[in-house]
């Protein structure tokens, strides 16, 4: 995201370190019956043309998508990039996110799909680029797992009914790992329900453990269209109770950089 695999970072022991911290107030108790936190990769297809980005959204749609749903991995989300200005370069790279209810179905990705063989068939044009024309520059992938507040990822009312819809995936880093987490706490005591509040639709927040420019959270929020987005924020930017948490000592100064993306979704999106 942004130059975020310039380097490949981990987040070693971020679990420790959560659990290490308590901060009073938090909403959690051994009490709660929770879903269990999904992991979510997301990957970013970095492409040289629009040729071979035909390609890839062909292998998404014939391919991976129905390979990942026969193993039982089903809200698989695949979208390409929207200019935010008009005078924007277009920017051909397409996301895919995958959300795995285990590290275990994780690790057993590839070999699934080597063993696939309707997968191998349908992915033929994908897996067949050469070293001198290769069907995408790099594979870029990230590591997160999903916030208490939303455990697993919410599908838009728009998704559920069939219709057309925008997301915006926004990245907050932080400059330690104490700031990360009191992010994070922000989002999970009260920030995450203004957003559902003002209509900001969140699809899923993750908190980075593999990936480039850790600590960092990404999230993804979704509407019928951008102007209906903006009015979304507008509502937010107003709303008394963000304005309340956002002036808090132990929230203050916890994002260091934010940067964001306007997604559409590809016809085979399952998000």
């Amino acid at each position: 995201m942004k130059k975020m695999i310039d380097r490949r970072s981990f987040l070693a022991g971020s679990a420790a370190a959560a659990a290490a911290v308590t901060v009073s107030g938090s909403s959690s108790g051994a009490e709660d019956k929770k879903s269990p936190q999904e992991y979510y990769e997301l990957r970013a297809y970095r492409i040289a043309n629009t040729e071979k980005q035909a390609i890839i959204k062909d292998y998404f749609a014939k391919a991976l998508v129905p390979a990942l749903n026969r193993m039982g991995i089903d809200r698989v989300g695949v979208f390409g990039v929207m200019k935010k200005k008009d005078s924007d370069a277009e920017d051909l790279t397409l996301w895919a996110l995958i959300p795995y209810k285990t590290l275990d179905l994780m690790t057993a990705l590839n070999g699934k799909l080597a063993a696939d063989t309707a997968y191998q068939s349908a992915a033929k044009a994908f897996l067949v680029g050469s070293k001198q024309d290769p069907m995408y520059t790099r594979i870029e992938s990230w590591l997160m797992k999903a916030f208490e507040g939303i455990p697993v990822i919410e599908l838009p009312a728009e998704t559920k009914a069939g219709k057309d819809r925008i997301f915006e995936m926004r990245v907050y880093e932080s400059h330690n790992e104490d700031a990360a987490r009191r992010k994070v706490h922000m989002f999970n005591n009260g920030e995450m329900q203004v957003m559902r509040d003002t209509k900001l639709a969140p699809v899923f927040y993750g908190e980075m453990l593999i990936g480039g420019n850790v600590p960092n959270l990404t999230y993804m929020l979704s509407a019928p269209d951008m102007e209906s987005h903006k009015a979304h924020w507008k509502a937010f930017g107003a709303h008394p109770e963000w304005n309340r948490m956002k002036v808090m000592k132990m929230y203050k100064g916890t994002v260091s950089k934010i940067y964001n993306y306007f997604l559409k979704p590809l016809k085979c999106s399952q998000i």
